[in-house]
Parts: structure tokens; sequence; C-alpha cells
């Protein structure tokens, strides 16, 4: 498909990319919260929980929602789109990956960009439990991440999944972090490296035999978490090949369902590689839209919803 054309236009203030972020990320209020909180039991004997939040009127459509890192399902931008599907006919379940949800997961492992088992897993419990006929998948950042690599490395997915939207998506973990680290990220990346290592303090109390506090202490960056925990906790050699294997770029011309995903150009977070044009010129289903503004999940408008919500909705809804 080709590359798709915006229509998103930002307000003045909010072309800045630093002031949309911050505002959407901090500033944002959006009246809506989920109804059911639930306990899911997961195939290797951890937990996490989802939110959940229903149309008023009886449906067979349901939406599935991934927050990206160091977050939760009562992020703005969780709360925006649950708001905007509830409100249009949709269920809404809102992921939190282990650990962030306000408790911290059994195992020592948690989540990370490329842990595709867990939507598995909640995805067969809903297929199992419910009657869903129509299934949509959206992800932000890291979840965005976590939802094209589950698309693209399976062959085969459930029938009942027909549709998915990824916004503001770091294509190339390895690219992205050293975005990241550039000055002018200095502001983001200090708030995840506090976010990160206060977990990683909660989860040394918990596992005093797999980390000290020193360890913790001497992180002075992204990478360096990432190194101690997030790759050899679940599985891998290093931070590069956490990042070499998780990262959806190469697993997007696999993709088979109608997916958008939605990057703005001016996303600090992202580089080059989160705008991959050819392998959505090539491809059938991968659709690429890139507003010049948008910041980091940022695509504010002169109304309460945000453009990512209204967009997501209408994509969705096109393409059942």
């Amino acid at each position: 498909m080709p590359v798709i054309q915006s229509n998103y236009t930002a307000p003045p203030l909010f072309k800045n990319a630093h002031i949309a972020t911050i505002y959407a990320a901090t500033l944002r209020k959006v009246n809506f919260k989920s109804e059911k909180r639930e306990r899911l039991e997961l195939s290797d004997g951890d937990f996490l929980d989802l939110d959940w939040a229903f149309s008023k009127n009886q449906t067979k459509k349901l939406v599935i929602s991934m927050h990206g890192l160091a977050g939760n399902a009562n992020r703005p931008y969780m709360l925006g789109m649950g708001k905007i599907f509830t409100e249009n006919g949709w269920d809404y379940c809102a992921m939190n990956f282990r650990s962030c949800s306000g408790e911290i997961n059994r195992l020592y492992r948690s989540y990370n960009a490329g842990a595709t088992e867990d939507l598995e897993d909640v995805l067969n419990y809903v297929l199992r439990k419910n009657n869903y006929e129509q299934i949509a998948l959206i992800g932000f950042s890291l979840g965005g991440n976590l939802l094209l690599k589950y698309l693209g490395e399976r062959d085969q997915l459930p029938p009942q999944i027909k549709v998915a939207v990824a916004v503001s998506t770091p294509c190339d973990l390895g690219a992205s972090l050293k975005a990241l680290n550039l000055p002018k990220n200095k502001l983001y990346t200090s708030r995840f490296e506090k976010n990160l290592k206060d977990q990683l303090f909660e989860r040394q109390l918990a596992f005093p035999k797999e980390l000290e506090k020193q360890q913790i202490s001497a992180c002075n960056s992204l990478l360096a978490i990432d190194e101690l925990y997030t790759s050899r906790a679940h599985g891998y050699a290093s931070a590069s090949e956490y990042y070499e294997k998780c990262s959806c770029l190469q697993f997007l011309p696999n993709i088979k369902i109608p997916t958008l995903l939605l990057n703005a150009e001016n996303d600090t977070f992202l580089t080059s590689a989160s705008f991959p044009k050819k392998i959505a010129q090539e491809s059938t289903f991968l659709y690429l839209e890139t507003p010049k503004h948008g910041g980091h999940v940022g695509f504010i408008q002169y109304k309460k919803m945000y453009y990512q919500e209204e967009r997501a909705l209408q994509f969705i809804t096109n393409h059942l």
C-alpha cells in the first residue's frame, strides 16, 4: 500500500514535538475509567491484569490495547482510546503488562518489547471465554512494537483478529535507544530511568539472589538497565541481542491483516527505521501514515479527542 497522506494538523503550539509529547503525557485529562479489573493467570505461572470497559449495547466487537514503556492501562492515551471505542459500540480490554498494575509479578522476568507470548495468552483467554467475532489490536510505543512483532512473526492468527493500529512505534529498538540518548531527550530518559530503577529496587527485594542493590544503583542509562535486567531476565545474552531479536521492523513484511502504523515525523523517540516506506509500498496490508507533527503519542487537536483515537476508529471501522 502507498504511504497515506495524513489529514492531521496540529494546533500551532503543539507543532513543537516536546510540548505535544509532555502535555499529552502529563496534563491531559480523560473522562473515562474501566469498569472491571480481571487477573489473568498466564501459561508460565505468572499473572497480568486486564482492565475492561464495555459498550452500552451488547456487542461482539472487542479492542485490546497495549501501553508503552513504564506505562499502564490508566495512561491518558489508553483511556482516550477506551472512551472513543466504547462510545462507538466496542468493548475495550486494556492490558497491564506484568508488574505494571501496581503489584509486582511473581516471576523474576516481567515484560519487554517482544514478549508476544503474553498477548497470545490474553487472546487465547478472551477467545475461550467470550464470543467476540471481531477483534482489533492497538499498541502504543513499546506496545506497538510488541503488537507488530506478534502480527508478523506468526504464519496464522486467530480468524477473529481483523485489524490493528500501532501508534508512535519504534520499529528498531536499538536505533530508538540511541535517539533517546540524545541531549534533547534527556527529560524523557531521566523519567524512564527513575521509573524502571524504582521497579528494579522493588524486584530486588523479591529476588535478592538475582539482583543486587549496588547493580541497580550503578545503572545510569536505559542501555545499562537493559544490559542488567531486561535482556538477561528474558533469555537474551545482551541488550543488543534483545534489540535485534525483538525489533518489529524485520516482521513487518509478513503482516497479513490491515494494519496502520501512525508515526509522527517529529517524534524525537524515532529514527528513519520507524518510517518503513518501502516495506509499506510493497505490502498489501501495512499502511504507513506519517504526519509532520504529533510528537510521541501527542496528536492533539482543537477538541478533547486526539487524532490517534479518531484515526484508529476510522481505520478499524473501514477495514472490517
